[in-house]
């Protein structure tokens, strides 16, 4: 299966924990489905403040990072395609110890006003990041109590579900995508981030040289599907 939703999709809504999640994880699957003409909002937990990279050679501090981070994702959002980006103002590193009755409360408002036709974020408990778990986790629930008609899918890493049952997973629970055709907009935005990638010689080689870097296909895992 390589579709993410039964019915044409023409809503999605992402929601993740830092700038750049959107482009590192899953940047291709977001540049296809804008291309398609569906309407994405991206929601972002954090700006990204406490982030190790600071460029390279370092041009930013604790006090500007926040500010340029966001624009950045501003910028990657316009290489994929994403129309909408919302923050909620979380800092960095601190997802898991936020309210969470009070965030999913606030994620369950947002999926009722944008009414989706397929949500994504991370799964909780192979998000990796503690920010990442902690937003999968209270997006799922937000997407359970809501009366959403769409898809939940969680984003995962490189090519870790082209072998499922090391995660307990089955293939039938895997949604693989082919983003051969939109890389170049995956690339321009891994290139938006810039304070996040200089540190990575081949985002920045020659085109086909990084290009070449990129996996064919991206993978999703199934969550609950209402339609």
């Amino acid at each position: 299966m390589n579709e993410i939703h039964k019915a044409p999709c023409q809503k999605l809504l992402a929601v993740f924990a830092h700038p750049d999640d959107e482009t590192f994880i899953c940047g291709g699957t977001l540049a296809k489905y804008s291309s398609e003409g569906v309407d994405i909002t991206l929601v972002s937990a954090t700006r990204g403040e406490m982030g190790r990279r600071m460029g390279n050679p370092p041009f930013l501090n604790r006090e500007t990072i926040p500010a340029v981070r966001e624009m950045e994702l501003r910028r990657a959002c316009d290489s994929l395609g994403i129309r909408h980006l919302i923050f909620l103002d979380i800092r960095d590193k601190t997802v898991e110890f936020t309210d969470e009755a009070l965030l999913t409360d606030r994620i369950a408002a947002l999926i009722s006003e944008v009414e989706p036709d397929v949500v994504l974020t991370f799964h909780e408990r192979l998000g990796g990041h503690p920010d990442h778990c902690a937003i999968g986790k209270v997006t799922t629930a937000a997407f359970e109590r809501t009366e959403c008609r769409g898809s939940l899918y969680f984003i995962t890493f490189g090519d870790m579900m082209e072998q499922p049952e090391r995660y307990g997973f089955t293939h039938q629970d895997v949604v693989k995508i082919d983003v051969h055709d939109h890389l170049e907009a995956k690339l321009s935005a891994f290139r938006d981030h810039r304070c996040q990638t200089e540190m990575d010689e081949w985002v920045w080689k020659e085109d086909q040289e990084a290009l070449a870097r990129f996996g064919r296909y991206e993978y999703l895992l199934k969550g609950s599907q209402r339609l």
